[in-house]
């Protein structure tokens, strides 16, 4: 029998590794066992009066993140992460929608308990120790500090159903709200038993977490550490800048990021070969990974192996891998690793506008079958319909992606149907773009966005990089191998480019930007 219960193997590993380390961050080393008391405790709290369904995590890379996390799971309920960046009323507003039963949050959440946020808050919340606690909203709401949780522990997770919500991820939506995705037990399930024989953890493993618990890749290194009895170690802003001293002191094995984190390495020097040597498995996804970025990483890692995965979040974290090889597997013109072939139990088609599968060779959208698909999305049945289509009476998922499967059956990431933009009159790719860029800037850290945006129509392209080369010379480079109408008008040097919490480069950042710089030189105009 299946056991669904995402807790169930942090259960198993509080009993087998009770003396062995969990959770460390810059202040603080938990063991399996002093977590498993935290986490029965949380549960038993939140099943005071009846079966919680929904847990919110006002929290992030901390103790009280991931204890949320896991009593959630302990006491048979959903984790529904909530982005401590989003502003006061996007959080009230999404309050209303959760429908939670319980809110934890560490000290940096528990600022952000306002009177406003606080009146949409379920009744039950548990803040940090060192949290100041606020004044309840209304009669019948509990704050408790951590340390003040008195109730009877749960003695082991309660079971759960296939189709029950193991979790509730937001994304960026194109309504002005996130779309909140829902993933099954029996999804992740699904991807927890397809992810263990490549990533083979073992209790001698020490896992780096680089990202906000809101990005699901923190789904593949928290359920498959516990499982594992391994452990987790947590990242502070400044090491996530330049991570090697963390890397080397802590002896990590396993490591996961996007791949701007190896381009702001090799920009600053600090990714040199051989500098990690007992990392034995490094994974990034969330962005195309340059093929020359993997390679500098590869050889920073001797005793290791490079993956780079592929899967939206309503596939379930990953769907697709691709192992770094010689020679690589390479994205033909682009100069990026493909993504590789899916997981057995997932099926991947490209097809066309009208949902017809394409051939080998012919670009088109990813899609997305099998048992690692999302329910859908909190709240919004027609974006769940639209993006969810029975076809030929299979469902699936139109992910947004291009793509293309090649002869060998390998698929390659082409980027995304909403970065198609047409240009007077001709359509072009932004990634295919960046990828000419980021070969004539010598750099990897690179985005273009389209702008200025006149009545929903793009009238140039701009190009960002990170390059000691000048603009000049980096445009008459991308003129030997782009049409005139393919080349920025305007290329801009920076020091660095503006990332989104994830760590991946913000292109809607760099709109605004580019917006603000011109607002501004019109007031200055007028005056």
């Amino acid at each position: 029998m299946v056991d669904f219960n995402s807790a169930s193997g942090f259960f198993r590993s509080t009993v087998a590794h009770a003396d062995r380390l969990f959770y460390s961050d810059a202040t603080r080393n938990v063991s399996y066992g002093e977590m498993g008391e935290a986490v029965r405790r949380f549960a038993g709290h939140f099943s005071r009066s009846e079966r919680p369904k929904r847990i919110g995590i006002l929290a992030t890379r901390s103790f009280e993140a991931y204890a949320g996390i896991l009593a959630a799971g302990f006491a048979g309920a959903a984790y529904v992460p909530i982005n401590l960046k989003w502003p006061e009323s996007r959080i009230v507003t999404l309050l209303g929608l959760m429908e939670l039963d319980a809110l934890v949050a560490d000290v940096n959440g528990a600022s952000l308990l306002t009177p406003d946020v606080l009146a949409a808050a379920p009744d039950c919340i548990v803040i940090a120790d060192a949290a100041k606690k606020p004044a309840p909203s209304r009669s019948g709401q509990h704050i408790v500090h951590v340390s003040e949780v008195e109730a009877e522990p749960l003695s082991q997770p309660l079971p759960v159903e296939a189709d029950d919500i193991a979790y509730i991820i937001f994304t960026s939506g194109t309504t002005g709200l996130p779309k909140g995705v829902m993933i099954s037990a029996g999804s992740l399930a699904n991807y927890l038993a397809e992810s263990r024989s490549w990533t083979a953890l073992t209790p001698d493993d020490r896992l780096a977490e680089t990202c906000d618990v809101t990005f699901d890749l923190t789904v593949h290194n928290l359920f498959l550490c516990v499982e594992a009895g391994a452990s987790l170690h947590i990242l502070s802003s400044l090491e996530m800048m330049a991570p090697g001293r963390f890397v080397r002191a802590r002896e990590i094995t396993v490591w996961m990021s996007v791949p701007t984190l190896i381009a702001m390495m090799r920009r600053n020097g600090s990714l040199k070969p051989g500098i990690f040597p007992s990392l034995r498995l490094s994974i990034f996804c969330g962005e195309p990974l340059p093929v020359a970025a993997a390679e500098a990483w590869a050889a920073a890692t001797p005793n290791g192996v490079v993956e780079n995965i592929y899967g939206p979040t309503e596939g379930t974290v990953i769907c697709m891998r691709q192992r770094l090889t010689t020679p690589p597997a390479e994205t033909k013109g682009r100069g990026i690793l493909a993504i590789g072939k899916p997981y057995d139990s997932m099926e991947i088609a490209i097809l066309d506008s009208e949902q017809q599968v394409l051939p080998d060779g012919v670009p088109g959208e990813i899609a997305l079958s099998g048992p690692q698909l999302a329910i859908g999305y909190l709240g919004a049945p027609e974006q769940t319909a639209d993006r969810f289509r029975t076809i030929r009476g299979k469902r699936w998922y139109l992910t947004g992606d291009l793509g293309m499967r090649d002869k060998t059956g390998t698929y390659h990431h082409l980027g995304r149907t909403d970065n198609q933009v047409k240009l007077k009159g001709n359509r072009i790719e932004l990634e295919e773009v960046e990828a000419h860029l980021r070969t004539a800037a010598e750099t990897d850290v690179v985005a273009v966005v389209a702008w200025p945006v006149v009545d929903g129509s793009a009238q140039g392209l701009v190009g960002f990089c990170c390059s000691d080369k000048a603009a000049s010379e980096i445009e008459a480079a991308m003129l030997q191998s782009l049409p005139r109408y393919m080349v920025p008008s305007e290329i801009r040097i920076q020091n660095s480019l503006p990332v989104n919490i994830n760590g991946k480069v913000d292109r809607r950042a760099l709109f605004q930007q580019l917006e603000e710089a011109i607002k501004a030189a019109r007031s200055d105009a007028a005056e």
